[in-house]
Protein backbone atom coordinates (compact mmCIF):
# COMPACT_ATOMS: atom_id res chain seq x y z
CA UNK A 1 0.00 0.00 0.00
CA UNK A 2 1.09 3.66 -0.74
CA UNK A 3 1.62 5.63 2.50
CA UNK A 4 -1.34 7.94 3.62
CA UNK A 5 0.03 11.08 5.80
CA UNK A 6 -2.58 13.79 7.24
CA UNK A 7 -2.42 16.95 7.05
CA UNK A 8 -0.74 17.26 10.23
CA UNK A 9 2.03 14.96 8.81
CA UNK A 10 1.06 11.64 10.81
CA UNK A 11 1.55 8.41 8.99
CA UNK A 12 -1.57 6.26 9.05
CA UNK A 13 -0.53 2.53 9.64
CA UNK A 14 -1.94 -0.69 10.20
CA UNK A 15 -0.39 -3.87 11.85
CA UNK A 16 -1.00 -6.80 9.86
CA UNK A 17 -0.38 -10.38 11.19
CA UNK A 18 3.12 -12.13 10.05
CA UNK A 19 1.27 -14.11 7.61
CA UNK A 20 -0.11 -10.73 5.76
CA UNK A 21 -3.69 -12.15 5.69
CA UNK A 22 -6.42 -11.28 7.73
CA UNK A 23 -10.44 -11.93 7.99
CA UNK A 24 -11.57 -9.77 10.88
CA UNK A 25 -10.35 -6.01 10.82
CA UNK A 26 -9.76 -3.82 13.93
CA UNK A 27 -10.19 0.21 13.77
CA UNK A 28 -9.96 2.26 16.88
CA UNK A 29 -9.80 6.20 17.19
CA UNK A 30 -12.33 6.85 14.61
CA UNK A 31 -13.14 9.88 16.58
CA UNK A 32 -10.12 11.79 18.20
CA UNK A 33 -11.78 12.23 21.73
CA UNK A 34 -12.39 8.80 21.79
CA UNK A 35 -8.61 7.70 22.57
CA UNK A 36 -9.70 4.27 24.14
CA UNK A 37 -8.85 1.57 21.00
CA UNK A 38 -5.77 2.68 20.77
CA UNK A 39 -4.20 2.39 24.18
CA UNK A 40 -6.25 -1.42 24.15
CA UNK A 41 -5.14 -2.10 21.16
CA UNK A 42 -1.44 -1.79 21.79
CA UNK A 43 -1.43 -3.20 24.91
CA UNK A 44 -2.73 -6.05 23.50
CA UNK A 45 -0.44 -6.12 20.55
CA UNK A 46 2.38 -5.98 23.48
CA UNK A 47 0.34 -9.15 25.48
CA UNK A 48 0.60 -11.44 22.41
CA UNK A 49 3.47 -10.32 21.49
CA UNK A 50 2.54 -9.23 18.03
CA UNK A 51 1.07 -12.63 17.41
CA UNK A 52 -2.57 -12.27 16.27
CA UNK A 53 -4.48 -13.61 13.71
CA UNK A 54 -6.02 -9.97 13.40
CA UNK A 55 -5.61 -6.92 11.28
CA UNK A 56 -5.08 -3.82 13.70
CA UNK A 57 -5.30 0.01 12.74
CA UNK A 58 -4.70 1.23 16.12
CA UNK A 59 -5.55 4.86 15.22
CA UNK A 60 -7.52 6.21 12.41
CA UNK A 61 -7.69 9.66 13.23
CA UNK A 62 -4.24 10.74 14.51
CA UNK A 63 -4.38 14.50 14.19
CA UNK A 64 -7.62 14.22 16.34
CA UNK A 65 -6.43 12.20 18.53
CA UNK A 66 -3.55 14.82 19.32
CA UNK A 67 -5.72 17.92 19.19
CA UNK A 68 -8.26 15.45 21.48
CA UNK A 69 -11.23 16.33 18.89
CA UNK A 70 -13.86 14.27 17.47
CA UNK A 71 -12.75 15.65 13.94
CA UNK A 72 -10.11 15.49 11.53
CA UNK A 73 -7.55 18.72 11.21
CA UNK A 74 -10.03 19.16 8.25
CA UNK A 75 -13.04 19.51 10.66
CA UNK A 76 -14.41 16.80 8.81
CA UNK A 77 -15.83 13.77 10.64
CA UNK A 78 -14.02 10.73 9.56
CA UNK A 79 -17.44 8.67 10.47
CA UNK A 80 -19.32 11.03 8.37
CA UNK A 81 -17.35 11.05 5.39
CA UNK A 82 -17.24 7.41 3.55
CA UNK A 83 -18.98 7.05 -0.13
CA UNK A 84 -21.98 5.12 1.26
CA UNK A 85 -25.15 5.60 -0.52
CA UNK A 86 -27.08 8.27 2.85
CA UNK A 87 -23.74 10.34 2.31
CA UNK A 88 -25.11 13.71 2.37
CA UNK A 89 -23.96 17.17 2.73
CA UNK A 90 -24.42 18.84 6.87
CA UNK A 91 -23.83 21.42 8.31
CA UNK A 92 -19.84 21.99 9.41
CA UNK A 93 -20.47 21.38 13.42
CA UNK A 94 -18.81 17.96 14.61
CA UNK A 95 -20.91 15.67 12.71
CA UNK A 96 -19.72 17.36 9.45
CA UNK A 97 -19.17 14.82 6.52
CA UNK A 98 -16.56 16.72 4.37
CA UNK A 99 -17.62 18.72 0.75
CA UNK A 100 -18.07 15.65 -0.64
CA UNK A 101 -17.98 11.67 0.28
CA UNK A 102 -13.84 10.28 1.40
CA UNK A 103 -12.52 13.45 0.78
CA UNK A 104 -10.71 13.20 3.82
CA UNK A 105 -7.14 10.91 3.73
CA UNK A 106 -8.38 8.82 6.95
CA UNK A 107 -11.02 7.96 4.65
CA UNK A 108 -8.99 6.94 2.00
CA UNK A 109 -6.35 5.00 3.90
CA UNK A 110 -9.52 2.63 5.28
CA UNK A 111 -11.25 2.29 2.16
CA UNK A 112 -7.76 0.99 0.77
CA UNK A 113 -6.97 -1.26 3.40
CA UNK A 114 -10.41 -3.28 2.54
CA UNK A 115 -9.96 -3.18 -0.90
CA UNK A 116 -6.33 -4.62 -0.43
CA UNK A 117 -7.26 -7.28 2.41
CA UNK A 118 -11.03 -7.80 2.03
CA UNK A 119 -12.05 -8.56 5.58
CA UNK A 120 -14.82 -10.69 6.70
CA UNK A 121 -15.59 -8.67 9.84
CA UNK A 122 -14.77 -5.65 10.77
CA UNK A 123 -15.09 -4.01 14.37
CA UNK A 124 -14.82 -0.17 15.15
CA UNK A 125 -13.65 0.75 18.73
CA UNK A 126 -15.60 4.04 20.15
CA UNK A 127 -17.12 5.61 23.09
CA UNK A 128 -19.02 6.11 25.57
CA UNK A 129 -22.64 4.55 24.85
CA UNK A 130 -21.89 1.27 26.52
CA UNK A 131 -23.94 -0.63 23.07
CA UNK A 132 -22.57 -3.55 20.37
CA UNK A 133 -24.28 -1.57 17.53
CA UNK A 134 -23.89 -3.54 14.42
CA UNK A 135 -24.45 -2.91 10.89
CA UNK A 136 -25.23 -5.48 7.93
CA UNK A 137 -25.25 -9.16 8.65
CA UNK A 138 -23.01 -9.32 11.81
CA UNK A 139 -25.99 -9.81 14.60
CA UNK A 140 -24.39 -13.20 15.24
CA UNK A 141 -20.95 -11.22 16.07
CA UNK A 142 -23.00 -9.02 17.98
CA UNK A 143 -24.61 -10.90 20.03
CA UNK A 144 -21.44 -13.07 21.06
CA UNK A 145 -19.11 -9.63 22.47
CA UNK A 146 -22.75 -8.69 24.11
CA UNK A 147 -22.37 -11.93 25.99
CA UNK A 148 -18.89 -10.94 26.50
CA UNK A 149 -18.35 -7.24 28.07
CA UNK A 150 -22.06 -7.39 29.23
CA UNK A 151 -23.45 -4.38 26.42
CA UNK A 152 -26.52 -4.47 24.93
CA UNK A 153 -27.19 -5.18 21.45
CA UNK A 154 -28.60 -2.39 19.31
CA UNK A 155 -29.01 -2.27 15.60
CA UNK A 156 -29.94 1.20 15.58
CA UNK A 157 -27.53 3.70 17.41
CA UNK A 158 -30.64 5.87 17.95
CA UNK A 159 -29.89 8.97 15.65
CA UNK A 160 -29.07 9.38 11.62
CA UNK A 161 -25.63 8.87 10.79
CA UNK A 162 -25.47 9.26 6.55
CA UNK A 163 -22.03 8.76 5.46
CA UNK A 164 -21.07 6.69 8.43
CA UNK A 165 -18.43 3.66 8.20
CA UNK A 166 -21.15 1.04 9.03
CA UNK A 167 -23.33 2.32 6.60
CA UNK A 168 -20.58 2.29 3.82
CA UNK A 169 -19.22 -0.97 4.26
CA UNK A 170 -22.01 -3.07 6.90
CA UNK A 171 -24.89 -2.01 4.31
CA UNK A 172 -23.50 -0.91 1.05
CA UNK A 173 -20.64 -3.20 0.66
CA UNK A 174 -22.18 -6.45 2.70
CA UNK A 175 -19.53 -6.54 5.18
CA UNK A 176 -20.58 -7.44 8.91
CA UNK A 177 -19.39 -4.33 11.00
CA UNK A 178 -19.67 -3.68 14.73
CA UNK A 179 -19.15 -0.52 16.44
CA UNK A 180 -18.30 -1.25 19.95
CA UNK A 181 -19.24 1.73 22.36
CA UNK A 182 -17.12 1.44 25.14
CA UNK A 183 -18.23 3.05 28.40
CA UNK A 184 -16.04 6.21 28.64
CA UNK A 185 -16.09 6.17 32.41
CA UNK A 186 -14.11 3.81 33.21
CA UNK A 187 -10.27 3.62 33.02
CA UNK A 188 -8.24 1.64 30.59
CA UNK A 189 -7.55 -1.21 32.72
CA UNK A 190 -10.78 -1.65 34.11
CA UNK A 191 -11.87 -1.75 30.18
CA UNK A 192 -8.98 -4.01 29.67
CA UNK A 193 -9.86 -7.46 30.67
CA UNK A 194 -13.26 -6.90 28.93
CA UNK A 195 -12.31 -6.16 25.47
CA UNK A 196 -8.99 -8.66 25.46
CA UNK A 197 -11.44 -11.02 25.80
CA UNK A 198 -13.62 -9.72 22.58
CA UNK A 199 -10.46 -9.67 20.84
CA UNK A 200 -9.74 -13.13 22.07
CA UNK A 201 -13.02 -14.44 20.43
CA UNK A 202 -12.22 -12.14 16.81
CA UNK A 203 -9.24 -14.29 17.11
CA UNK A 204 -10.84 -17.41 17.12
CA UNK A 205 -13.43 -16.57 14.09
CA UNK A 206 -13.04 -18.86 10.96
CA UNK A 207 -14.52 -16.71 8.06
Amino acid sequence: MKKYITKENNELKIVIPISGKFSVLVVGVVHGDEPQGEVLINRYLKLVNGKSNIGFIPVLNPDGLKNNTRVNSNGVDINRNFPAKNWEKSEKNDYYGGNSPASEIETKFLIDVIAKYNPKLILTIHAPYKVVNYDGEAKVYANEISKIIGYPVNSDIGYPTPGSFGSYAGIDKNIPVITLELDETLDIVELQSSVFKVFNYLETLIL
